[in-house]
């Protein structure tokens, strides 16, 4: 007589229970335990790990080897987060050696260690929390990749920097930098110039990685975000990085105000939360003489009378400000 089976222990069960998949997949509860338990631990839905399995199905990837990352996303066409996703660096490098054109890389450059406090609000624990943190950081890094064109080793390097790229808490609305970019802050700036470099060398199958699109909105945002990143206030540069390296990289305060156009809306007339924001950009830009910043920041972002009304307010801020600094000058002097 056989005996009855036992049932699973709680500790058996999956963390995500199994749904009805294609056979095709040739998925078992012990390899879907895996999955979600250890490949796959920030998933929150047995749909992104189901559509991962998915992406390496049809591009012949070892799942096991965690070539592809869900990643949860912010989707402003349906108000919620959607589970998306996207390779990691490896399977894009792999991509480009599938090729037969791939010719190697070299390794990292990195800018002048800067550093900054973040600060913002982040929910644990049921309650929101204010946090500050202080992370220094490579201001920008490169990685040369190399690619055969016509029988020719030719060099593909894309610059990026660490402001532009690093994944923030709670998305665009946040400035707070995740545990893993505070934690590794040159690693995961490799990893994004990596990447960036791989999609000059190889455009026809280089894609966004999951390191570049953590914390990212899936649509830009129409209007500025209530935390606006403002740029780097100290730099500490190793001598070595300056005596090797003679790039023009952008740099906080700027000697000419920002241009302003020949008539300004009324502000009365624009919409109080945008005014308000803008206003916002502009102080951030007076406190640490950023005005060139300041000015490419709202030009991205602002349209029509927004913009006509921004850039007259910064040109104002700008010259309000500029008598002062000359004054400190002559007396530093």
């Amino acid at each position: 007589m056989a005996r009855p089976s036992k049932p699973l222990a709680p500790t058996d069960q999956p963390r995500i229970p199994m749904p009805a998949v294609d056979p095709a997949l040739n998925l078992t509860p012990s390899t879907w335990k895996v999955l979600t338990d250890s490949i796959f631990p920030a998933a929150k839905t047995a749909e992104g790990i189901v559509l991962a399995l998915h992406y390496c199905a049809a591009r012949n990837l070892d799942v096991m080897k965690r070539p592809v990352h869900v990643v949860s996303m912010y989707s402003k066409a349906i108000g919620r987060e959607v589970e998306t996703v996207w390779p990691g660096i490896a399977e894009v490098q792999t991509t480009a050696a599938r090729t037969g054109q791939w010719a190697g890389l070299d390794a990292p450059r990195f800018g002048p260690v800067c550093e900054r406090s973040f600060v913002g609000r982040v929910r644990r624990d049921g309650s929101w929390q204010d946090l500050e943190l202080t992370v220094s950081f490579p201001e920008w890094c490169e990685v040369t990749v190399y690619r055969l064109v016509g029988g020719q080793r030719c060099p593909f390097t894309e610059p990026v920097f660490w402001l532009e790229a690093y994944a923030r808490l709670g998305g665009s609305y946040s400035e707070l930098p995740t545990d893993m970019w505070v934690k590794r802050p040159r690693g995961q700036l490799m990893k994004c110039a990596k990447a960036a470099s791989l999609r000059a060398a190889f455009p026809e199958e280089a894609t966004y990685t999951a390191e570049e699109m953590e914390g990212k909105v899936i649509e830009a945002d129409a209007a500025l975000p209530a935390q606006v990143t403002t740029p780097v206030v100290s730099v500490v540069a190793t001598p070595s990085e300056t005596a090797t390296d003679k790039r023009q990289t952008p740099i906080a305060g700027a000697s000419e105000p920002a241009a302003a156009p020949t008539s300004a809306p009324d502000a009365a007339s624009l919409d109080a939360a945008m005014r308000q924001r803008i206003d916002k950009v502009i102080a951030r830009a007076a406190d640490n003489a950023a005005w060139k910043q300041a000015e490419q920041y709202l030009r991205e972002r602002c349209t029509g009378a927004d913009l006509a009304y921004a850039l007259a307010a910064l040109s104002r801020a700008q010259a309000n400000t500029q008598p002062e600094t000359d004054t400190e000058q002559k007396q530093a002097a």
